[in-house]
C-alpha cells in the first residue's frame, strides 16, 4: 500500500510535468510509517488476551460447576430397557443406518421419519448410570430417536460410595441386621438421616485406628528392628577387643526388640479387635434400592459417603450438597483411583514442594547474580556463563528430570543411604524419588529465571548510589548490603514470582523424581523426625495428568480434571499474591520514599 505525497517545494501544486522546478508526485510505502505493525502488534495482543481469558473462563465455569447436584432422569428405550442416572453431556451427531437398523422393526420407520425431519441429525445424551458392579459400565449413550419415555422418579437416589463409584436406584426400604424394618420411602429416608452420622463417626474411628494407631505401632517396631540391624553391621566391622562390646550391644538390642515386639503384638491385637467390632457395627444398617432391571439390591451404610434424593432437592439443599462436596475435595484423601474424593495430599505436596523450591532457588540465584554483576570482570568466561544461563532457560523440563533422577536420586541419594542409612538397605531412603529431590530439581530448572531477573534489577541500580556510598567510606560489601540489595529487592522478588509460577506448574520432571499417583503418608507426620523430605508426594499437576489420561473411568474423571486445574491456578495465584504483597511493601520502604 502506498501514500501519495508532495515535495516540499510546492506543497499546494501538483503536476505531472517531469521538467523544471515543478512539483513531482512521490509514493511512499505505508509500512514506513509503522502503523500496520502497530495494528498487527495490538491485534496479536488482543487475540492473546481473548485466548487467555477464554481458557480461564472455561476452567472456572467447568471447575466450579462440577459439584453441583443434577436431577436423575430415567429413560425407557424402544427395546424395553431402562437407564437411570445423571445427564453429563449432550451433543448432536448424524446416526448411521446401522444404528437405526438395530432398533426393533416396529420403531424403525418412526425413527427414520424423525431423523428426516431433523435433516438426518439426532441429539444424544451421555448418562452416568453408575452401578458398576452390576453393569460393568459407568455411562451409557442414549439417542433421542431411541427414547420411548422420559421420567424423573420422585425417590430416585444417588449414593456416592467409598468404592465402585456411584449407585443409582429407587429407594425401597431400610434394613437392620439383614431384616427389612420399613418399605416406606419417607420412613426409610428418616432412618438413613438418623443412622448415617453414627456410621460416619465409626468409619472415621476405623480410619484413625488403622492409619495412625497401627501405623505408630509399626513405626516403633521398625525402629527397633533397624537398631538391631545397625548393631549387626557394627559387629561385622568391629575387630579385636571392641568386638565383645559390640556383641553385648547387639544382644541388648535383640532383647529390647523381642520385648517390644511382644508388647506391641498385644497392643496390635487389641486395636484389631476394636477395628473388627466397629466394622461389624457399621455393617448392621443398609438401604434397599431398586435398579432398572427391577431387582432390589441392598446398599450398606458403611459403604456410603453421601446420598440424597436428587429430584426432591430445593435450591438450598443443592447448595448444601455442593459445599459438602467442595469440603471433601479440599480436606479429604482421594478415592476411586483419584476420580472421586479429595485432593488434600496433592494440595499439601504442591505447596510444600513450591515453598521448599523457593527457599533453595532464591539465595542461589541472588548470590550468582550478585557475583556476575558486582564482582566478576567482563570477559570471555563471564559472557559464556551468561549465554549458558540464557540457553538453560530454554532446555526442556524433562531433561532436568532425567538429571535429577541420575544425580540426586541415584548418585547423591545412594551415597547418603550408604553413609547414614545402611541399616535400611537394600530398601532406599534417599536413593529414590522424594520431596527433597523434586524441590532441588525444580530449583535447578528455575535458577536461570531468578539469575537473569536479579542481574537485570541489580544493573538498574544507579551507579551514583554506589559512588556515593564509596565516598562516605563504605566498603564494596557494605555498599551491596545496604544500598544495592535493598533497592533491587522488589525486582528480585519479581524473579522469584516468575520462578514460583513456573515451578508450581511443572509435571514432567516430577514424574521422575518424586511425584506419585497416591501417597499414603504425608511428608509431615507425628513420628520422629516429623519432617520426612525423602518421601514421595502427590502433586496437583501430576494429579491432573493421572486423572485425565490414566484413569480407567476417564469420562467420570473429566469434571475432576477441570476442578483440580482450577484449584492449581488458585494456589499459584495465592502464592504470587503473597509475593507481590511483600514486593510492594519493600518498594514502599526502600524506593518510594526516596522519590
Amino acid at each position: 500500500m502506498y501514500v501519495e505525497t508532495v515535495t516540499p517545494e510546492q506543497p499546494q501544486k501538483i503536476t505531472t510535468s517531469q521538467h523544471g522546478s515543478k512539483a513531482v508526485k512521490r509514493f511512499v510505502a505505508l509500512s514506513s510509517y509503522g502503523s500496520p505493525y502497530l495494528w498487527l502488534m495490538g491485534g496479536m495482543l488482543g487475540i492473546s488476551l481473548v485466548m487467555i481469558v477464554g481458557l480461564l473462563l472455561l476452567i472456572l465455569v467447568m471447575g466450579s460447576s462440577t459439584f453441583w447436584p443434577q436431577k436423575i432422569v430415567q429413560f425407557e428405550t424402544v427395546d424395553g430397557k431402562r437407564h437411570l442416572g445423571e445427564i453429563t453431556r449432550t451433543e448432536t451427531y448424524k446416526p448411521s443406518n446401522e444404528q437405526v437398523g438395530e432398533l426393533p422393526e416396529a420403531y424403525r420407520n418412526k425413527a427414520r421419519q424423525f431423523l428426516e425431519s431433523q435433516e438426518g441429525f439426532s441429539k444424544r445424551y451421555l448418562v452416568r448410570t453408575g452401578n458398576y458392579e452390576l453393569t460393568n459400565t459407568h455411562f451409557h449413550w442414549i439417542s433421542d430417536f431411541q427414547i420411548q419415555n422420559t421420567t424423573y422418579p420422585e425417590w430416585a437416589f444417588v449414593w456416592e460410595r467409598v468404592s465402585w463409584g456411584r449407585f443409582y436406584g429407587i429407594l425401597k426400604g431400610f434394613q437392620v441386621d439383614g431384616k427389612t424394618v420399613t418399605e416406606d420411602p419417607w420412613e426409610t429416608y428418616r432412618l438413613f438421616q438418623e443412622q448415617f452420622p453414627g456410621v460416619q463417626k465409626k468409619r472415621k474411628q476405623i480410619y484413625h485406628l488403622e492409619k495412625e494407631v497401627l501405623g505408630s505401632l509399626n513405626s516403633r517396631l521398625e525402629k527397633a528392628r533397624l537398631k538391631v540391624r545397625e548393631k549387626e553391621l557394627n559387629l561385622k566391622k568391629a575387630t579385636g577387643e571392641s568386638r565383645e562390646a559390640r556383641q553385648r550391644e547387639l544382644q541388648e538390642a535383640i532383647d529390647a526388640y523381642s520385648s517390644l515386639k511382644e508388647k506391641l503384638e498385644a497392643e496390635y491385637g487389641n486395636v484389631r479387635s476394636r477395628i473388627e467390632t466397629l466394622k461389624a457395627e457399621t455393617k448392621r444398617h443398609g438401604v434397599l434400592m431398586q435398579v432398572t432391571d427391577g431387582s432390589v439390591v441392598p446398599v450398606p451404610l458403611a459403604t456410603i459417603v453421601r446420598g440424597y434424593p436428587a429430584n426432591q432437592l430445593g435450591w438450598l439443599e443443592k447448595l448444601s450438597v455442593y459445599w459438602d462436596r467442595w469440603k471433601e475435595f479440599l480436606l479429604e484423601e482421594p478415592r476411586e483411583a483419584n476420580s472421586e474424593g479429595g485432593v488434600f495430599p496433592a494440595i499439601f505436596g504442591t505447596v510444600v514442594m513450591t515453598l521448599l523450591m523457593s527457599l533453595v532457588v532464591s539465595p542461589l540465584g541472588v548470590i550468582a547474580a550478585l557475583y556476575l554483576r558486582e564482582y566478576a570482570r567482563a570477559g570471555v568466561l563471564v559472557s559464556a556463563v551468561r549465554i549458558a544461563l540464557n540457553n538453560l532457560a530454554g532446555v526442556p523440563s524433562i531433561v532436568f528430570g532425567v538429571f535429577g533422577l541420575g544425580f540426586f536420586c541415584y548418585f547423591l541419594g545412594t551415597s547418603i543411604d550408604r553413609l547414614f542409612f545402611e541399616a535400611r538397605l537394600p530398601n532406599p531412603t534417599f536413593g529414590t524419588g522424594g520431596l527433597l529431590w523434586s524441590a532441588l530439581t525444580l530449583a535447578l530448572l528455575t535458577l536461570p529465571v531468578v539469575i537473569v531477573a536479579s542481574e537485570e534489577v541489580l544493573a538498574a541500580v544507579p551507579n551514583s548510589m554506589r559512588e556515593g556510598a564509596y565516598a562516605c567510606g563504605a566498603s564494596k560489601w557494605q555498599t551491596i548490603q545496604r544500598i544495592v540489595i535493598p533497592r533491587a529487592l522488589p525486582g528480585i522478588l519479581t524473579g522469584m514470582i516468575l520462578a514460583m509460577a513456573r515451578g508450581a506448574g511443572e509435571v514432567a520432571p516430577l514424574m521422575l523424581v518424586g511425584a506419585v499417583k497416591l501417597a499414603p503418608e504425608l511428608p509431615i507426620d507425628g513420628n520422629f523426625p516429623f519432617i520426612h523430605l525423602e518421601r514421595s508426594f502427590m502433586h496437583l499437576g501430576f494429579h491432573i495428568y493421572d486423572v485425565g489420561f490414566q484413569s480407567q473411568n476417564s469420562e467420570a474423571a473429566k469434571p475432576m480434571v477441570f476442578t483440580t486445574t482450577l484449584l492449581l491456578i488458585l494456589i499459584i495465584v495465592i502464592l504470587n499474591l503473597v509475593a507481590i504483597y511483600l514486593r510492594n511493601r519493600l518498594y514502599r520502604k526502600f524506593i518510594s520514599r526516596e522519590v
